[in-house]
């Protein structure tokens, strides 16, 4: 459990330690998880004497880890995602990089020195329960930076939030590894908690400034999602470092606008039919949610999963065509479509109490089936990538999965 990932985290310090570089390419999701995991890697690399080059993905591509790969001798560190690819990152590495993946997914195992698999779920901790990214990559920074002295725990605030921010609650509140987090910071007066009806309310420390939990998470999902092509990840890097100040409103308020202008077009769109099959609602929204990233299709199903116009005891899927463009990248031709899953609230607690297939048992494989790329994928949300022109064959390979898991 914690223990044992710890152990780990331990002794990848001292293989990095060791390693003759000390220049580190760091990339990270763009999400509320993946910022705050993101700027914890960051602050402490650097503080442990490192040069960080950071970049911020929406998914580990294929084709963006051949270009990653094409180097050697170099340190690269990948978290909030890649758990699940260990074997595939082993294979393009050749050896010829020190690879961290500090991640909180369904994960493979690494049985290659080069690539060291630091994710939760390989330790017998839940990634959708127990451990977010953002409270892994704490525990890593704390061993990391008492391994010469220094502390972690001013982070630890941001440990929380992206525990927060990826809604893995239980009974409206922390769990596991990422309440232990969490009660750090409040210790340190970085996190205040107010109970409530449906559980507990958060409040976070930025800068001497608090805010609500929920109105940060709301900003880093609006900056890394709605502005990925407006350097959006960079300006949520500088949101968990400096407190959201009256630029990064300005910003967030028009990007808050321009999406609830696509997501209110799309809902009309829906409301007017959406494809359904035996066990699923989907639709494809193909170019429609530009200039937002692809993350927006997993938050636009977020929002609607419990609508009245949806079956609740369906599982509901959308479809967003993947850009060309990489921010700090360039074009790389991906002719791909990403597919979100959610699931309404009715199903969480039936997936939770063990009556309905999680996500992740059936969309990877699903996804696997017809030549698609599937790494990141929890129970209660998931995604993954297939070409373009296989939205239909990846659903009808859904349902055919979910037959052979016996759905009552």
């Amino acid at each position: 459990m914690k223990k044992d990932l710890v152990n780990a985290m331990e002794k990848a310090v001292r293989v990095l330690k060791n390693y003759p570089s000390k220049k580190i390419e760091l990339f990270h999701h763009n999400d509320t998880d993946g910022l705050t995991a993101g700027t914890i890697l960051l602050n402490s690399f650097k503080e442990t004497g490192y040069e960080v080059s950071r970049f911020s993905l929406e998914k580990p591509y294929p084709q963006v880890l051949e270009k990653i790969f094409s180097k050697s001798d170099s340190i690269i560190v990948f978290t909030d995602f890649a758990g699940k690819i260990a074997p595939l990152i082993s294979k393009l590495n050749k050896g010829n990089n020190l690879v961290l993946i500090i991640d909180h997914h369904p994960a493979e195992v690494s049985r290659d020195e080069s690539v060291i698999n630091l994710d939760g779920e390989l330790f017998g901790l839940k990634g959708d329960r127990d451990i977010s990214a953002s409270s892994t990559c704490f525990l890593f920074a704390r061993v990391m930076l008492e391994s010469i002295g220094l502390s972690a725990d001013s982070m630890s605030h941001l440990g929380a939030l992206g525990a927060i921010g990826d809604g893995f609650l239980v009974n409206g509140a922390l769990s596991g590894v990422n309440r232990e987090v969490m009660e750090i910071a409040e210790k340190l007066n970085l996190v205040r908690v107010v109970k409530n009806d449906h559980g507990e309310e958060y409040f976070i420390t930025l800068s001497g400034v608090e805010y609500t939990a929920e109105e940060i998470c709301i900003s880093l999902d609006t900056l890394g999602g709605v502005g990925y092509y407006q350097n959006g990840t960079a300006l949520g890097i500088e949101l968990c470092q400096n407190g959201l100040t009256q630029s990064l409103k300005k910003i967030i308020d028009e990007l808050n606008i321009k999406k609830e202008e696509i997501f209110s077009e799309e809902i009309q769109n829906l409301k007017q039919g959406i494809k359904t099959t035996e066990n699923l609602h989907w639709f494809n929204v193909q170019d429609r949610f530009k200039p937002m990233g692809v993350k927006m299709i997993g938050v636009f199903c977020n929002q609607i999963k419990n609508m009245d116009f949806l079956d609740e005891t369906k599982y509901l899927a959308g479809f967003q065509t993947v850009s060309n463009e990489v921010p700090g990248f360039g074009e790389i031709e991906f002719n791909s479509t990403k597919i979100s899953m959610r699931v309404s609230d009715f199903l969480k607690d039936k997936i939770r109490g063990g009556n309905y297939p999680g996500l992740s048992s059936f969309l990877p494989q699903a996804t696997h089936n017809i030549g698609g790329f599937a790494d990141a994928c929890h129970g209660l949300s998931a995604a993954t990538t297939v070409k373009i022109g296989q939205e239909e064959v990846l659903i009808n390979e859904i349902e055919k999965e979910l037959k052979k898991l016996e759905m009552n």
